[in-house]
């Protein structure tokens, strides 16, 4: 990884510690308590064996010394667990405030741009890279701070003790973090591919397994089992890259705190023996020092050792937040950053949308221009449609009066420029129906009732009745209750689109916005779908995409567009009669009812035949 942006990331990783709240300096602060009680008992354990040993001085003399290091036992222990709880809160709550902070970006970006990535890699960004950030606010970044502190305290009680174990201290302690730093050079950037390759393998498996009867039909499935396969090992590898890494760095730590504390071991031993007479300041060595020195040497190593233990977390931390901060920072196109005028909640949309578009242009996040620049008014209470071969910017045109991507020209509604109008209070008063309804788990209820949780039974039956959907919920056992799994499980397409309808209707909205909401339905669905949304529009606007065009026929002004352009607009009857694009594909899809027609009456005869 180039250094620069490594820095840039861990520099990020620290401003977001303020999540932590004061768990963080509590973490610090019980393993500071903690390691004053090791010192303290190392000093009551080295006072009773010189005493005893050496000064046989008689046991019953010590039992001072002997209740304090029996407290500090149990004092140790619920230390070491108070630390522990309090390093997890601060990654717990660093967790939530950036998983939030992650969703309502998204939310704020809207499914314009989410659609650009597959499902399972903003699922690894929202569960596994978020989490992997909890062991770098939980254990590294306190012990960071312990790793300085912690050593220094021992530094200052050992050099007036003997200034020889000190030096050797002092020079060793460099040796840990030296080599924990070049080790772990190449860690973050291990950690970075090995997200990547996550983050493909969630993307592509999600992908597969949506579109597994499609790839059964094609006779893809051994050929997408490779691909996966594939991925699989590629992840596999990235996976104990990062184990090696991790593996290395605590043999490489491990060796060199057994090497330093063997130096101490080596020096105080000679000193006894009479072989090494200095370091004493000219006292003479005691078993009291020595024990004592040798007791708080691997204390001293330890707080250097747990941060090459947790400098994997920093790596871990570093690799996942590259994307993190990438989609965090992310802004979008500076023309929609308009300052919102203190008079925006004095618009009042309950009466009716009108909109009017002078040379509106939708734009992707990144810029790129997808549809217009477009001209067209929409009247109170009219109902207008667009029409166009796909790829011809309908959808876009969609999201971007959504709010959903940015734009350039004008685009008011009731006389407002859009970009000054509160999203959240422009989109209460939308109605959408897309061609794939997006059914939520939980009950019938819960999906009909998402605008108005606190709705009763009555007004939900009445909607579901507006959608032609009643008989088929009061036919199920659990009625209102019944269960809606993932990827609408336990309903029809069609059932589904329905459902979808009466949750439309329930929001009392002023401008529906339809995108092919029949295109998945058979003839009954749709007749009954068609059949309710003219109901319910009745008193409000409507924009609807559709490729269908029999359905035109009531509405008030339609509009052709063609690789972003509007080419002909007019009624449907009007349109009828112009040579264009409009007759091109009212023969075309004339065409495709009388090939059809035709092959019917075929597929009936193999059928009686076999």
């Amino acid at each position: 990884m180039d250094k620069s942006l490594e820095k840039q990331l861990s520099g990020w990783l620290k401003k977001q510690k303020k999540a932590c709240g004061f768990y963080l300096n509590l973490t610090v602060l019980f393993g500071l308590l903690t390691g004053f009680s090791l010192m303290a008992q190392a000093y009551l354990i080295s006072t009773i064996l010189h005493g005893i040993i050496i000064l046989n001085i008689p046991k019953s003399e010590f039992s001072h010394e002997f209740l304090l290091l029996l407290t500090l036992i149990p004092v140790r222990a619920i230390l070491a667990f108070a630390r522990e709880r309090a390093g997890f809160e601060a990654g717990r709550r660093l967790r939530l405030q950036i998983r939030s902070a992650v969703l309502d970006k998204l939310s704020q970006l809207g499914p314009a741009f989410i659609k650009g990535k597959p499902a399972g890699s903003w699922a690894s960004i929202v569960l596994e890279q978020v989490e992997d950030l909890h062991d770098f606010y939980a254990r590294y970044l306190p012990q960071m701070m312990l790793a300085a502190f912690i050593p220094l305290t021992i530094l200052v009680v050992v050099f007036p003790l003997n200034w020889t174990a000190g030096l050797i201290l002092l020079t060793t302690a460099p040796l840990i973090p030296l080599f924990m730093i070049l080790v772990g050079m190449g860690a973050a950037d291990a950690n970075r591919k090995n997200f990547s390759a996550l983050a493909k393998l969630s993307g592509h498996f999600m992908d597969r397994l949506k579109g597994l009867n499609t790839l059964k039909l094609f006779n893809r499935g051994e050929a997408e089992g490779r691909q996966i396969e594939s991925a699989s090992e590629e992840f596999r590898l990235r996976t104990m890259s990062v184990l090696r890494m991790a593996f290395l760095s605590s043999a490489v730590l491990e060796f060199f705190g057994a090497i330093s504390i063997a130096l101490l071991a080596i020096y105080f031993g000679f000193s006894f023996l009479g072989h090494l007479n200095f370091g004493d300041y000219g006292e003479g060595f005691s078993l009291f020092v020595g024990m004592f020195v040798l007791m708080l040497a691997p204390e001293f190593y330890q707080p250097l050792r747990d941060m090459g233990t947790h400098y994997h977390a920093k790596a871990q931390a570093v690799g996942a937040a590259e994307e993190l901060m990438a989609l965090l920072e992310y802004e979008v196109e500076s023309s929609e950053q308009t300052t919102l005028p203190k008079n925006r909640n004095e618009l009042n949309l309950h009466a009716g949308i009108e909109i009017t578009a002078c040379d509106f242009t939708v734009n992707s996040h990144s810029g790129i221009s997808l549809v217009g620049p477009l001209n067209f008014q929409l009247a109170k209470g009219r109902h207008m449609a667009m029409v166009g071969p796909s790829g011809s910017g309908k959808s876009s045109l969609l999201n971007g009066l959504l709010g959903f991507l940015p734009y350039h020209g004008s685009l008011k509604i009731n006389g407002v420029e859009l970009k000054e109008i509160d999203k959240a209070q422009w989109r209460a008063h939308l109605a959408w129906l897309g061609q794939d309804p997006q059914l939520f788990h939980g009950t019938v209820r819960d999906n009909v009732a998402m605008a108005n949780p606190e709705m009763d039974d009555q007004a939900v039956k009445d909607l579901l009745a507006k959608a032609k959907v009643l008989d088929f919920v009061n036919a199920q056992v659990l009625g209102l209750q019944h269960p809606i799994g993932e990827q609408t499980a336990g309903v029809s397409v069609g059932q589904a689109q329905r459902i979808a309808l009466a949750r439309a209707l329930g929001q009392n909205a002023s401008l529906f916005l339809l995108d092919e909401p029949t295109a998945s339905l058979d003839r009954h669905s749709e007749q009954a779908v068609l059949s309710a949304l003219r109901e319910a529009m009745a008193q409000s606007s409507c924009l609807m995409v559709t490729h269908r065009l029999e359905q035109l026929e009531q509405m008030d002004n339609i509009l052709v567009l063609d690789k972003g352009r509007i080419v002909q607009q007019g009624s449907f009857d009007q349109l009828k009669q112009m040579q264009g694009l409009f007759k091109q594909m009212q023969q075309d899809e004339q065409q495709v009812e009388y090939t059809t027609a035709t092959c019917r009456p075929a597929d009936q005869e193999n059928q009686e035949l076999n």
